[in-house]
């Protein structure tokens, strides 16, 4: 939490989140071997925010729900999950916190998504070349992550940056490309003007609610990693500027690269058909992208579009290395992990994080044996649901952070960013992740297509039971320590505090007026 400088105090350059309801912040400054490395730009706060994220469950995943649900329950899905993100990263831009159960599981989710990330980038260049072992492509992109890592945050960040910014290219050119097909612009497409033809025939809906229901976990894996915005302002250079700068840019990729890449495709692509039944992991001659410029009939764009997935995924792949093992360094210096994993070299590098996630990273050979598609589908059970669970606790922590800041007879003034939506914005996004659970429950329990049965079940609701079983081994650890929640008068909102000015500005739209509408609202979304 950023507060301004008291005058005649000096700021603490250190230390840079807090604890808001007793659990932990994921991004920590202060170690006792060095301290992370703050080499993050704005330029590279606002690429991770924008299209830090987008790979193959967007490109590639969103074809099963596609297929599953209909293009309505896609776009009805991916919306709902999609304001209740933006009011997650509104509510993160004030703090950023994770308990045990929450951290661990969100470590792990990242730490299992890696090798799936791995082999999928290799399984898309069997796209042009399938006469080579998949096994050769894992070593040669695990090795490329590895040489990433060796530059730290740094080499994070300029990647990110570059390959962010081919995706959103990529994404703003298929949009682009969709509308002129969809409006008969495209001469080699037979089908000529679309419109909504496809809303009517094969349909808006597919399979009633379990349609629509089943729509939840691919868009929770899709949108999976918005939140390492949040994380990465413990290695931002200037977290007061970028920070917020970044949260607000959230919106438009949720708008633009989500809601209406895939409104699109929906457009452009009838939801059944039978090439989306391959739609999953990284098989991208399933994915409905593709798809959709195959049957305009365009040659070689497909093949450059694969090449985008390809390139999506190694993105996604950086990502989880950064994302475990901050999260995995954060936990340590709060004495929820072992103390080793707090070490952090001179160059900022948490290596003990690094090489467990690299560790994790060689399980992408296990797709090499005869049942090593079993083996990452369960790997991949603890990752997709886990995020409602992160999400709708950093919304619940947000409530809990205001509710103690009031009791303790402090003011909002005091804050030099406040979520755009406030408490209300994180009540919805906490509602909204209930809700997504529950329906979720719903079609694990009474899958589309068949009857109730335990292994689909627990493929899909496995992350409950991990974060279930964390919460309840760490209180007994602690012997209870604090029961269920800290009292709002009892939080300790000082740990971890770090000193700054305010912005001027920040004054100006404090009062809210009608007069001053059209500049909270460019601040809010620019």
């Amino acid at each position: 939490m950023d507060l301004k400088e008291p005058a005649g105090e000096k700021a603490d350059p250190e230390v840079i989140k807090y604890d808001s309801d007793g659990s932990n912040g994921v991004a920590e400054g202060d170690v006792k071997n060095g301290k992370l490395e703050r080499g993050l730009k704005g330029r590279h706060m606002q690429m991770i925010a924008i299209g830090g994220s987008i790979g193959a469950g967007l490109f590639v995943g969103s074809g099963s729900a596609l297929h599953t649900g209909g293009p309505g329950s896609v776009l009805i899905g991916f919306m709902i999950v999609g304001v209740m993100l933006l009011f997650t990263v509104q509510a993160l831009g004030e703090l950023a916190v994770l308990g045990f159960a929450m951290g661990w599981d969100y470590a792990l989710s990242w730490l299992t998504v890696l090798p799936f990330e791995i082999t999928a980038a290799g399984i898309t260049i069997s796209y042009w070349r399938d006469d080579i072992n998949i096994g050769v492509w894992i070593a040669v992109f695990l090795f490329i992550l590895v040489v990433v890592q060796i530059f730290g945050v740094k080499g994070y960040g300029e990647v990110e940056f570059a390959l962010g910014l081919i995706k959103i290219v990529a994404v703003v050119g298929f949009i682009i490309f969709g509308i002129v097909v969809d409006c008969g612009g495209v001469k080699s497409d037979p089908r000529g003007y679309i419109g909504a033809h496809y809303w009517h025939d094969p349909g808006a809906f597919r399979n009633s609610f379990k349609g629509f229901a089943s729509v939840f976990v691919t868009a929770a894996f899709a949108f999976g990693g918005t939140e390492l915005v949040g994380l990465a302002a413990a290695e931002a250079a200037d977290p007061r500027k970028s920070l917020p700068t970044a949260t607000k840019q959230v919106f438009w990729r949720i708008a633009t690269f989500y809601v209406l890449s895939l409104f699109i495709v929906g457009l452009i692509l009838p939801s059944d058909s039978e090439d989306l039944l391959g739609a999953s992991g990284a098989n991208t001659k399933a994915s409905p992208f593709v798809l959709a410029i195959q049957m305009a009939g365009v040659k070689g764009l497909p093949s450059v579009f694969n090449a985008v997935i390809t390139i999506s995924v190694l993105s996604v792949a950086n990502s989880c290395t950064y994302g475990s093992t901050r999260t995995m360094q954060a936990l340590g210096v709060r004495h929820m992990g072992p103390s080793f994993l707090t070490y952090i070299d001179k160059q900022g590098r948490p290596l003990w994080c690094v090489v467990i996630q690299v560790a994790f990273g060689l399980l992408a050979f296990i797709g090499e044996a005869s049942k090593g598609s079993t083996v990452f589908t369960w790997l991949l059970s603890l990752s997709g649901l886990s995020y409602f669970f992160v999400w709708g606790s950093i919304c619940l922590s947000h409530i809990r952070f205001r509710a103690g800041w009031k009791a303790q007879g402090r003011s909002l003034d005091e804050l030099p960013y406040r979520a755009s939506f406030g408490v209300i914005g994180s009540w919805i996004g906490f509602f909204l992740a209930c809700l997504a659970l529950i329906a979720t429950f719903y079609v694990s329990l009474f899958p589309v297509g068949g009857p109730a049965d335990a292994e689909n079940f627990f493929e899909n609701y496995l992350a409950a039971v991990v974060v279930l079983l964390l919460y309840g081994g760490w209180k007994a650890y602690t012997r209870g320590r604090g029961g269920l929640f800290v009292r709002a008068s009892k939080m300790d909102l000082d740990t971890g505090m770090r000193h700054l000015d305010l912005d001027p500005l920040d004054n100006v739209y404090r009062k809210k007026s009608l007069a001053n509408l059209p500049g909270r609202l460019v601040r809010a979304y620019v």
